[in-house]
């Protein structure tokens, strides 16, 4: 997997994991639909900038030119986060996209699994998606994440969805839930709701610990790592709860529906609450971008993953 074919590995990442150095892998979503500009070049250089500092390497995961692309630069990264039409990119559209041969963002569900192909253990996001207030709408995130192995460092569930039914579907669907030094499921630019979590993780070794026994276990499916905003930066739960409200009725009244729903709830909620949430989506995208490099590291020190055991073997 490198210059050529469906996935197309950039040189940095290509050297990167040749030689048993720490790589992230981030989905482009969030710059193409998920901020606006400018906030979402800042976001860029953000995470870049966090993963690069714990001496791992980037790897973004977007759509063009009939190839799933893993490493973007910073050229390619402002056409994603300026070009007026950019796709929509979950795992179930790629095939699509690839065939189509235009430029496409990827969601949490396409980056797990391009990341899993390229042999990249590791990736970081803001909010995954989850099971939606009201409608029974379960993202594709939660169902890309039960069948792929892979950790993903994020900060709970996006504070549009409703908690408690998400968390109930992660556990249905066998998928591990580990809060980062916290007890409670972070909850997007919330630090925290007001449900409990079974497992706890207090540094990127012990996280690391994990993936390796999961990996010998041979679970094929996905520890998902629960990050809370930083304190300073986070939002009262009341008030986020209350823009949520407001911009679901407008959507609903706008007819907003399907991959559209997403986005515009996140700028309406950014709307009502004077900008605050995107300050705060820029910290904790930094946070998770930066305890992701460091669980990569954790685990190249560690050395590669162990293959999986078969029973009695």
């Amino acid at each position: 997997m490198s210059g050529s074919g469906p996935i197309v590995v950039s040189e940095p990442v290509r050297d990167a994991l040749a030689g048993g150095r720490p790589v992230v892998a981030l989905e482009t979503s969030v710059l193409a639909q998920g901020l606006p500009a400018p906030h979402n070049l800042d976001a860029s250089v953000g995470m870049a900038t966090a993963i690069r500092d714990q001496g791992a390497e980037p790897a973004w995961v977007w759509v063009d030119g009939g190839a799933v692309r893993i490493g973007a630069t910073e050229d390619e990264l402002g056409r994603l986060s300026t070009s007026a039409v950019v796709a929509k990119i979950a795992r179930r559209d790629l095939p699509m996209a690839v065939a189509s041969g235009g430029l496409g963002a990827t969601t949490v569900s396409a980056t797990l699994w391009a990341a899993h192909m390229a042999g990249i253990d590791v990736m970081a996001t803001g909010g995954i998606g989850g099971v939606h207030w009201g409608t029974g709408d379960v993202s594709a995130d939660l169902l890309e994440m039960a069948r792929t192995p892979g950790t993903v460092v994020c900060s709970g569930p996006k504070s549009i969805v409703d908690p408690a039914a998400t968390l109930e579907r992660l556990e249905e669907l066998g998928i591990g839930v580990v809060g980062y030094r916290c007890a409670r499921l972070p909850f997007f630019v919330v630090r925290e709701s007001d449900l409990d979590l079974e497992h706890r993780a207090e540094s990127p070794e012990d996280v690391a610990a994990a993936v390796r026994a999961r990996a010998a276990l041979g679970i094929e499916s996905t520890l998902l790592i629960c990050n809370p905003i930083p304190a300073a930066d986070a939002l009262p739960a009341d008030e986020v709860a209350a823009a949520v409200r407001d911009c679901e009725a407008l959507a609903e009244r706008q007819g907003v529906t399907g991959k559209s729903v997403t986005p515009f709830l996140l700028s309406c909620v950014a709307e009502r609450t004077g900008g605050a949430s995107i300050r705060a989506n820029l910290s904790l995208l930094r946070a998770n971008a930066a305890l992701a490099a460091e669980i990569a590291t954790a685990l190249t020190r560690s050395g590669p993953e162990p293959k999986r055991r078969v029973a009695g073997s």
